[in-house]
């Protein structure tokens, strides 16, 4: 078995590996440049926003929370729709704030897949027996994680599919760092031992 305390540098390279994809992926490949559109007009959105006063949260329309459903105006509305999801924010993001928010979540990410791995696998193991281990538990932790509440959330499948594509990359990337730095341990030093 391996502890974390013997993980903390593969678990820091690859969260500085895999922010480093992140900031390319995001600012540089395309992939991602048709995923979030702009409003037709959204100077009539800022208006009709601003006259509404809305407070900051998660708002989903038509709304379904404390209403009878079952009513016919409710049914109307469902079935006429638009329907969809607004995230209203109090103040413009904080870029600096949600980097660092972000790293942190690699960091977590990449610790809970060590620890995973550190648990069925041994020191001197393989490199590919732990990419593998690795692997395997940061996919869990970068793609699938979200995908039920986008569903719900009603995001774009493209919009899904890149971001699990980009998680598989962050995935392998955090699989061969661990598999490269993970510890060799005194059984794999000594010649002849198992």
């Amino acid at each position: 078995m391996v502890g974390l305390a013997e993980l903390w540098l593969p678990i820091l390279v690859s969260g500085i590996a895999v922010f480093a994809a992140s900031s390319i992926i995001w600012m540089v490949l395309p992939h991602h440049k048709a995923d979030i559109k702009t409003l037709p007009d959204e100077a009539a959105f800022d208006s009709a926003m601003n006259s509404l006063n809305i407070e900051p949260g998660l708002y989903m329309y038509p709304g379904c929370h404390g209403k009878d459903v079952k009513s016919a105006e409710f049914q109307t509305r469902w079935k006429s729709g638009p329907w969809g999801m607004i995230t209203v924010m109090g103040s413009a993001p904080n870029f600096g704030s949600n980097l660092i928010k972000t790293f942190i979540m690699y960091l977590i990410i990449s610790a809970m897949a060590g620890y995973l791995a550190g648990i069925g696998t041994m020191p001197g193991a393989e490199y590919m027996d732990v990419f593998r281990a690795v692997g395997t538990a940061a996919i869990l932790g970068y793609c699938m994680g979200g995908i039920a509440n986008d569903f719900f959330m009603g995001k774009p499948t493209r919009f899904i599919m890149t971001s699990f594509f980009d998680g598989v990359v962050f995935a392998l990337i955090t699989a061969g760092v661990f598999a490269s730095m993970w510890p060799e341990g005194a059984a794999a030093a000594l010649p002849g031992m198992p």
